[in-house]
Parts: C-alpha cells; structure tokens; sequence
C-alpha cells in the first residue's frame, strides 16, 4: 500500500472515530451546549483542514473576487465551517429526536409544494448543499410527506452506514446516484406515486452536464431536473433551508418554475438549468456561509 493511500485509509478512520465519539457526546450533552461543542469543533477545523480552508478561500475569490474584500471572505470562510459544524453535531441530535427535530424547523410557502403535488406527477425539489439540507428531508418525511433523495454516496463507508441507518428511521429513501439506470428508474418510480425527490444541483458535475454561469464563471452543472421532468411531468420546485439566528431552521419553498423552451432540445436544457442556477446564486449571495465552499465547484473546465 502506498503512502497516499495509508494517508487516506488514516484520515477516513479517524473521520468515523470522529463521528462516533461527536455521536455518544450529542447523546448525554445538554441541548444548551449543543452548538457550543459545535463552535470548538469548528475552530479545530478551521485551524487544522488546511486543505479545505484553502479550497473554501479559493473559492470564495472566485464567487466574489474583486466584490468583497480578502478579510471579509476569510470571515464567510469562517462562518461557513461554523454552520457545517454546526449542522453536523444537528444531524446526530435531531435525527434520533423526531420529536424535537419536527418543532425546530418552519416551513415557509407550503402552498408552493401542495400545489405542485396537486398535479399528481411529483415534485422535483431543486436546491444545493446549502444550511442544513438533510434536516430539509427529515421534515418533509415526517410530516408526511413521501420523501427521497438523490445523493453520492460518501467516499467514507463506515460514515455512510451511519447516517443512511438515520435516513431509513425516518422514513426518507436515498436514491444514490450510481449507478445511474437504477438512479433514474427509482426517481421516475417515485414521482410517478407523486412523491418529493430532493436533487441538489450545485456540485461539479465534469463532463456529463451543462456548463453555465455560476458567479461570473462556466460551472459544470446536472441536468437531471429538467431532463426528468420533461419525461414525467413533474413539476420543478426550488426550495432551501436557512438556519436563523436561535438556530432553529427556515424551510422555504419558491414557485414551481416553468420550463422555458429552447430552439431545441439541448438549449431547453441550458436555458432552465441557468434559470435554476441563478436562483441557487441568489440564495447564496444572501446567505453566503450557508453554501459549502469547501467544494471545487468550478474544477472542470470547458473545452
């Protein structure tokens, strides 16, 4: 084995020694302590990922270059692992509290969603890895609503077993998105009984997307919410959750988009794949430690 891969081997069982230990403290920590425990977690992060710092920093002078200065994207930067940390120490208290995971998240435009279900094709919900998105789902699954998600699975697979035991508790089925014929057979399969199927679109997506404007710069994107709904009649939703400042969590749904035709199948794409696009950017901008900058979002490049 060579040393990267010792390095990687290492790096992946001290992640879920890690989530282990994070785990059996949000089981006896008080609820009060909660983000702060979150807060040092983030500190030691910030401090010691130096790979994800610098990919986070990177990225933000792409996004917002001459527009923000160095000290204040360095200060989003900071935010930003903050939230992530404190969505993490979330996830491992909530998911197991229904209960409590229920009353601390809000929806805001349920009229949105109940409209597009009335139409009886299901519900493409378009958004990104933006607030604490998997919290998203386990409300919607329990207050009823037939929930699934598309997602990659992580490339830890200790950790993935973990959390995809507290998805299936809550009733929330995860479509992964290899390989991608089951992928595509099992959404259809959901938005045919009118279910919701969560697809965030704001990772590098290499060549099998589109490439469209993201903050000023071509992003490989999937096309994956459009191409579905021509084929099933869905409707498409955009929808985000946004932590407030008592850290309990707004779940807000836009209106359904309409597809805007192109002069042929392959604009149609590009052109509601940039409208969906710009209104990931829009949240982003508003809510800018909100997003996961440790991403390289803009990593492949067209030709």
């Amino acid at each position: 084995m060579d040393s990267k891969k010792i390095r990687t081997s290492f790096s992946r069982l001290a992640g879920w020694f890690g989530l282990t230990l994070s785990s059996l403290i949000t089981k006896v920590i008080p609820a009060r302590n909660l983000y702060g425990f979150a807060r040092g977690i983030a500190f030691m992060g910030y401090r010691f990922a130096s790979k994800q710092r610098r990919i986070a920093l990177d990225s933000l002078e792409i996004a917002f270059g001459n527009e923000l200065t160095g000290q204040k994207r360095e200060q989003i930067a900071r935010d930003s692992f903050i939230l992530m940390a404190k969505s993490a120490v979330e996830l491992l208290f909530l998911m197991d509290r229904p209960g409590l995971l229920k009353k601390r998240v809000f929806i805001e435009g349920k009229e949105h969603l109940e409209s597009a279900l009335n139409a009886g094709k299901g519900v493409i919900l378009v958004s990104a890895h933006f607030g604490n998105f998997p919290l998203l789902m386990a409300k919607l699954s329990l207050e009823g609503y037939k929930t699934a998600g598309i997602m990659r699975p992580m490339r830890d697979t200790l950790v993935e077993k973990i959390f995809q035991k507290k998805r299936i508790r809550l009733g929330i089925k995860t479509i992964y998105s290899q390989p991608r014929n089951v992928c595509v057979n099992t959404t259809i399969d959901v938005l045919r009984n009118n279910g919701l199927v969560f697809i965030p679109i704001d990772q590098n997506f290499g060549t099998a997307g589109v490439f469209v404007d993201f903050f000023g710069s071509k992003a490989a994107t999937a096309t994956g919410p459009v191409i579905l709904a021509q084929r099933t009649g869905a409707k498409i939703l955009p929808c985000f959750i946004i932590r407030k400042s008592d850290d309990t969590h707004r779940l807000v749904f836009e209106p359904a988009i309409t597809l805007k035709q192109g002069k042929d199948a392959h604009e149609t794409v590009l052109i509601n794949i940039q409208k969906l696009t710009d209104i990931i950017e829009s949240y982003i901008r508003r809510y800018p430690a909100e997003w996961g900058w440790i991403h390289r979002r803009w990593k492949s490049r067209p030709n």
